[in-house]
């Protein structure tokens, strides 16, 4: 009586807990592959790498400060002759020191282009970012609900194992009381063992699938968990409006009017190179010399230097600059014509197969009701084998059709969501 208790405890107990565990929901995998996905961990790095750039691009701003020293030994020393004689005018062997402060004081710009390009730069690496994270958040989507469909498919192919095993047994009592042939139980056979293979490819798919999504979302392998199934349908807005849409939220397109932007930087930039810098410099020199009253001497220097000639260098990366920045160009139209097509491809898409979710659900009624007839037209003999194995077929199919119909639908709409750049 004890044992009875306690087992009665312990189902209670579990039963409430089952109760109150809530399914797992698509935004939960997604906010699991925002935090854990390891591709957008590595893509993460990218904007700290260029957030150093920025730095590297300011320290134009900032003085320059070098210090060097040494000992020079020196076979002869260097000589001053005056007349028959030569005097030394420094030590054999020394020691030096020199410490300089070198600052920037106007360049045309250069370096405010060099610093907005780092600004630019890493807010497209940003935007970039987000492009990534909505097409893993997309590939989620469609792992999410494959996983639902291989459930659907791998009930279906249960549900007919237990038709093709209830259809044997019914063939077999059949062929012992001599009513139908030997072909009919080889038919129902060979029919069960089909149905098992197609139960074991449903059960296959659906563990690969599990285990994507815990690879995209940072799980366990191992890890398993009730998955929401899908409400309600939406309804997809226009296709001009959605574009409209698409082209103030894909962050694909955000990243290159920055890089665009960047580029625009990187010409000024290029051309500020044809103009001269002005620089202050304060130095500090020693040189170990005891020929000399003064060993130590400091000096400030203001000035300006310009490249005269360096083999048009300079020149050919302006050209490379405005090359890069039309390229860029070029790509964000191409992009943009690229997202429509998404764009309309999916909505094609999301609308088909709304249209066969209502085909398809009367279908399996239709389907059910004609396996029914015709295994009342087997048991009455005046069917056939082959028709209820037909039927069981027909049946199997239409409701593969249906589950593949209302996860593509959904999928579809994810597809929709990720064009406009809002998934």
């Amino acid at each position: 009586m004890y044992r009875i208790v306690c087992f009665a405890t312990a189902l209670t107990i579990f039963s409430v807990g089952a109760a109150q565990a809530s399914p797992l929901t698509l935004r939960d995998c997604l906010a699991r592959a925002a935090a854990a996905n390891t591709v957008l961990k590595v893509a993460s790095h990218d904007e700290k790498i260029a957030a150093e750039n920025i730095a590297i691009a300011e320290s134009g701003y900032l003085p320059r400060v070098d210090f060097q020293a040494g000992y020079v030994a020196q076979q002869e020393p260097q000589s001053v002759k005056i007349g028959p004689t030569a005097i030394p005018t420094q030590e054999t062997n020394f020691g030096f020191a020199n410490l300089s402060i070198y600052e920037t004081l106007y360049d045309f710009g250069r370096t405010a282009s060099r610093r907005e390009q780092a600004f630019l730069a890493r807010e497209a690496i940003l935007h970039g970012y987000r492009g990534q994270e909505q097409d893993v958040f997309l590939q989620v989507v469609q792992a999410y609900y494959g996983i639902l469909e291989g459930q659907k498919f791998l009930f279906t192919a249960e549900e007919e194992v237990k038709q093709t095993t209830d259809h044997q047994r019914m063939a077999q009592t059949l062929y012992e009381q001599g009513v139908v042939t030997r072909n009919d139980l080889l038919q129902a056979q060979v029919k069960l063992a089909n149905s098992k293979q197609r139960r074991l490819a449903a059960a296959n798919n659906l563990e690969n699938g599990w285990l994507y999504l815990n690879f995209l979302t940072g799980q366990p392998a191992g890890y398993r968990d009730e998955l929401q199934e899908p409400v309600a349908r939406e309804e997809a807005a226009e296709l001009d409006m959605m574009m409209e849409i698409a082209l103030r939220k894909r962050p694909e397109i955000a990243a290159l009017k920055k890089f665009v932007q960047a580029d625009e930087a990187a010409v000024k930039e290029s051309k500020s190179n044809y103009y001269p810098e002005l620089f202050a410099k304060l130095a500090l020199d020693y040189a170990q010399n005891d020929k000399v009253q003064e060993q130590t001497i400091m000096s400030a220097t203001i000035g300006f230097k310009i490249n005269l000639f360096d083999g048009l260098a300079t020149t050919s990366r302006q050209r490379q600059a405005l090359k890069v920045k039309t390229r860029e160009e070029e790509r964000l139209r191409s992009l943009t014509a690229n997202i429509r097509l998404e764009l309309q491809t999916a909505l094609n898409d999301l609308k088909v197969a709304g249209e066969r979710i209502a085909v398809t659900e009367k279908a399996i009624q239709q389907s059910e009701e004609n396996l029914r007839i015709n295994n009342d037209r087997y048991l009455e003999k005046v069917g056939t084998a082959t028709e209820v194995i037909d039927a069981q077929t027909l049946l199997t199919q239409t409701r593969t059709e249906y589950s593949s119909a209302v996860f593509d639908y959904q999928v579809a709409a994810a597809r929709v969501k990720r064009s406009i750049g809002e998934l």
